[in-house]
């Protein structure tokens, strides 16, 4: 079994109740999920870490003071794409934006599909669309690096202050991991939300790329090979594109960094996949080659 195969925040599970009420009920079956977001744990391992399922919207919370970071974003919505929920964007902090309007254009070049509410403690306009945005029940997930506002867009839906926030670093402005355990909250609409730590290290195990990066996609279809990986290819319809000034070379290379940093971590869950099944059949690599040497010499 791996960490997807046990419960986490925003599961449903079969329990059996206990004899006597002093003790505790047991997990007997978890349901079917119809969405889960998990990442590689932090560090070389290729384990999965579970965050949420059974979401029904990730909202992706990014500020927009020193924080901004559109290659995160990117790597955000690459996860959610594959992760069964819809995505939307949630950008905070507007009034400590240095340039608005750029941002906000910059956003939409990479948002796709997504759709992007902004947010400013400062006015409620944009908390009003947040909470207008949210449908009884569903379940809406927050997630987003220290710092970006979650707890405080959560406790606005709230009505109170019901979560502990902290000012951000004014060095960096990164945030110092105020909330360290993911919460469930229902909201007096009927939604629930469901508040997560700060990331800050996303590792891509299931993500799908491809779709959150569709307009290289379309470019690709025209480059003069099947294969070409718009590197140095005669005929790079995208390489074209970076040339021309219609696609930005910052988001080429974000996404042959995501691509290639996937296909490495799905190598690495292939072999922990195959020495879990060798330590299953024989007790480990050494016991594995000590039986294979002694079927040869039995064949002799």
């Amino acid at each position: 079994m791996g960490p997807e195969d046990f419960p986490t925040v925003g599961d449903w599970v079969q329990v059996r109740l206990p004899d006597h009420p002093a003790d505790a009920a047991m997990i007997e079956r978890l349901n079917d999920r119809h969405s889960v977001f998990l990442r590689k744990v932090a560090g070389r391992r290729s384990d999965a870490q579970l965050v949420a399922a059974n979401v029904d919207w990730l909202l992706l919370c990014m500020a927009l003071d020193a924080n901004f970071n559109l290659r995160r974003l990117e790597r955000y919505l690459a996860v959610a794409a594959s992760s069964g929920a819809q995505a939307a964007i949630v950008l905070t902090k507007a009034d400590q934006a240095p340039a608005l309007a750029g941002q906000l254009e910059a956003v939409a070049g990479v948002a796709g599909v997504a759709p992007v509410l902004v947010c400013d403690a400062t006015q409620t306009a944009g908390l009003d669309a947040l909470e207008a945005f949210m449908r009884p029940g569903l379940t809406y997930a927050f997630l987003g690096s220290s710092g970006v506002g979650k707890s405080t867009l959560i406790n606005h839906l709230l009505g109170g202050g019901t979560l502990v926030t902290q000012a951000v670093r004014e060095s960096d402005a990164h945030g110092r991991h105020t909330t360290t355990a993911r919460q469930l909250m229902p909201l007096s609409n009927g939604s629930v939300v469901i508040d997560t730590p700060g990331m800050r290290e996303l590792g891509l195990l299931e993500a799908d790329v491809d779709a959150t990066f569709a307009d290289i996609q379309a470019l690709a279809q025209h480059c003069r090979f099947s294969d070409c990986t718009h590197q140095h290819e005669p005929g790079c319809a995208v390489q074209a594109a970076v040339a021309s000034g219609e696609l930005a070379a910052e988001r080429l290379a974000s996404y042959q960094r995501l691509k290639l940093e996937q296909a490495q971590n799905n190598d690495l869950r292939g072999k922990a996949r195959e020495n879990a099944k060798i330590d299953r059949m024989f007790g480990g690599k050494k016991q594995m080659k000590a039986f294979m040497k002694e079927v040869r010499h039995r064949r002799r």
